[in-house]
């Protein structure tokens, strides 16, 4: 991981996400909806559905429209059905991409994601391309300045897998999808916020981009992030204008 500039990677992430909250309903809806079909609709027994909720009180998304889409996926009432798919590829200078969408209509998705490798300086890979090089994962970053032998003691005693200090003072704490609430909790309850907070794919390594390499991956990614289908996007490459 690019440690000098994860935390203006972070920001920047933020940034742009901020720039399309109108889509964020959309997909945090697919998420329960999805969710709850697999797991049920009860918060207590379903960690992916409690994370979804999570996300959607963050989104500020009325309690009413997360209940109607829960009662949607469990069978209470009648809804559309969306499947879980996974498209991966290459971007600029072989950078290796993941597209995870949710769809009612196969078919018309991997046209849509082909369509913009392709026009944008990429390529679609077969399956098991490119996912090899990432880590399904929860990851929890921190703020420069935040004390990080604190970090360390809670988030490893609470079961994480590492903390990581970064050139830039960011702290990255990485757990187990299983432990990733029960780390996350434990941080927030010793009073240590943190700026992200997810259950990812993490690159194992990234490769960094700068100038024109950087702006056409960055639009790559943008072009596949605003396709109706598509829920993430993760990618290897730190990005430098």
């Amino acid at each position: 991981m690019a440690g000098h500039s994860k935390w203006a990677n972070i920001q920047h992430r933020k940034g742009r996400q901020d720039d399309k909250r109108g889509k964020v309903w959309t997909r945090v809806i697919r998420e329960i909806m999805v969710a709850a079909r697999l797991g049920g609709g009860d918060l207590d027994t379903n960690p992916r559905l409690r994370l979804a909720v999570e996300k959607a009180k963050a989104a500020n998304m009325p309690a009413d429209n997360v209940k109607r889409n829960i009662d949607k996926a469990t069978g209470n009432l009648e809804g559309v059905h969306y499947e879980e798919i996974r498209y991966e590829g290459y971007g600029i200078g072989g950078a290796a991409i993941l597209v995870d969408c949710m769809t009612d209509n196969r078919v018309r998705t991997v046209a849509e994601v082909r369509h913009v490798f392709a026009k944008h300086g990429g390529h679609m890979g077969a399956e098991g391309s490119v996912v090899f090089q990432f880590k399904h994962c929860g990851q929890l970053i921190f703020a420069p300045g935040t004390p990080e032998e604190k970090v360390m003691e809670v988030a490893l005693e609470a079961g994480a897998d590492d903390v990581i200090s970064h050139d830039d003072g960011a702290i990255e704490v990485l757990t187990p999808f299983a432990e990733f609430e029960v780390v996350k909790h434990a941080l927030e309850a010793a009073g240590l916020k943190p700026e992200l907070a997810e259950v990812t794919m993490r690159a194992d390594n990234t490769i960094e981009l700068t100038g024109d390499e950087a702006q056409k991956m960055q639009k790559l990614l943008d072009v596949l992030e605003d396709l109706d289908d598509t829920q993430e996007v993760f990618h290897n490459t730190s990005l430098s204008e």
